[in-house]
């Protein structure tokens, strides 16, 4: 919207407090500060959500793979042959031989539900999340027949665990005996310590290399699974079709998508509940630049009144209170972005202060799954942010500006 030299003057002089409009101002000023609100708690809960999302995704396809073939009752015998069709499958970037299986652990008097995770040496040392993720202890002593294992680090707080200390595993297939089955206990060195930052992997994962697991398992040379990577997650599905011929009557081929089906898509349904919700901030917001401007067109009517009669055309009148509703709004996005990454930048910080003054948990792992509260900005979604609330402060701005350029000026001079 190009204006002239008097309209920008007009729209200027309109934007200020005059005498006897500090009402009027202080509106405006509440307009401002409201959209600028709603914009920020819109771009910090979106990103928050995003945040939240991609840290699971990676966390959790990090140690569990875009796909597993699950061998029935947890025994995949003919697995190399399988891993070597999965290798050779366009698409798919590593396949790996995997144990898990849930046990028991016991430390200090005290019993935990774990799950084994039985990984080969290599594939030990490349694991990213695991490795860059080591609190205490070392990786490089978990080697086969070493006796020692890595835990998560909240497994190691409950069961008073740390490096060198020992925990016995407790597996319910043990030997036979004449009066039944003897559960199988196996004592090992805690050797590691690490945190991958989801609440559930760190209070139940120990990881062993691959023979031990087999030991302890009594798997002979079996595996559990085979973890399949891919080059794109969302096609994981087409990708590895061509895979379930060489499945069939020996497993079952799960991906990302049905073992956390009802997570992400409980993450999704959200994300679009709070973008709705909290869009209702900014509208309230545009309501209030709405009123402002018709405190502002009634405040203003004489002096309007006289510009009509001066030559300003109605179209002069619509541009300049377009203008000067459509800057308090731009304004107030400005405002709002500035504020949104600041506290996207403070905010572990603004938490633990919230914690510390309240003396309540707010980001409780256990509730939260993950460590630390993320953050993932979407330029994309901040765009639409911002064209969402330009588009809604243009268009509160029609109603009072077609009033402004429909006074009659007769009427409202006729007395003076």
């Amino acid at each position: 919207m190009i204006l002239n030299r008097y309209e920008q003057m007009i729209a200027r002089r309109y934007l200020l407090p005059g005498k006897g409009e500090g009402f009027i101002f202080l509106v405006a000023a509440i307009s401002l500060a409201a959209v600028a609100l709603g914009v920020a708690a819109l771009i910090i809960v979106m990103s928050v959500m995003n945040g939240f999302r991609a840290e699971l995704f990676d966390k959790i396809v990090g140690l569990n793979g875009h796909a597993i073939v699950q061998g029935y009752e947890g025994r995949l015998s003919d697995w190399q042959r399988i891993a070597s069709a999965a290798r050779a499958t366009p698409g798919v970037i590593s396949a790996l031989p995997l144990i898990e299986q849930p046990l028991m652990a016991s430390a200090n008097g005290r019993v935990e539900g774990i799950l084994i995770r039985g990984m080969r040496p290599e594939d030990l040392r490349t694991n990213k999340i695991i490795n860059s993720n080591v609190k205490s202890g070392s990786m490089a002593t978990i080697t086969p027949g070493s006796g020692k294992v890595a835990i998560g680090s909240q497994l190691a707080q409950a069961l008073g665990a740390y490096p060198g200390s020992e925990i016995s595993l407790i597996s319910p297939e043990g030997r036979d005996t004449p009066v039944g089955s003897v559960p199988r206990i196996v004592t090992y060195t805690v050797g590691a310590i690490f945190e991958v930052g989801v609440y559930d992997y760190d209070k139940a994962y120990v990881v062993m290399p691959m023979e031990d697991a087999q030991t302890l398992l009594m798997m002979g040379d079996q595996v559990g699974m085979i973890e399949i990577q891919v080059s794109d997650p969302d096609k994981v599905g087409d990708t590895l079709a061509s895979l379930n011929s060489v499945v069939r009557g020996k497993g079952i081929i799960v991906d990302w998508r049905q073992m956390n089906s009802a997570l992400f898509s409980a993450l999704e349904v959200e994300r679009i509940a709070m973008f709705v919700v909290l869009s209702l901030i900014v509208l309230v917001a545009v309501f209030n630049i709405l009123s402002s401007l018709i405190m502002l067109v009634r405040a203003k009517t004489r002096d309007i009144a006289i510009l009509r009669t001066m030559g300003a055309s109605r179209a002069a009148m619509m541009k300049i209170f377009v203008t000067v509703g459509v800057t308090i709004g731009t304004l107030g996005i400005f405002a709002g972005v500035i504020l949104g990454a600041i506290f996207l930048y403070f905010r572990q910080g603004v938490v633990d202060a919230i914690q510390a003054m309240t003396g309540q948990n707010l980001w409780d792992p256990s509730v939260r799954v993950l460590a630390d509260l993320p953050s993932k900005t979407d330029p994309v979604e901040v765009t639409a942010i911002v064209v969402t609330a330009i588009i809604l402060s243009f268009l509160a701005t029609l109603y009072p500006a077609w009033k402004a350029a429909s006074t009659d000026p007769v009427q409202v001079l006729r007395y003076d």
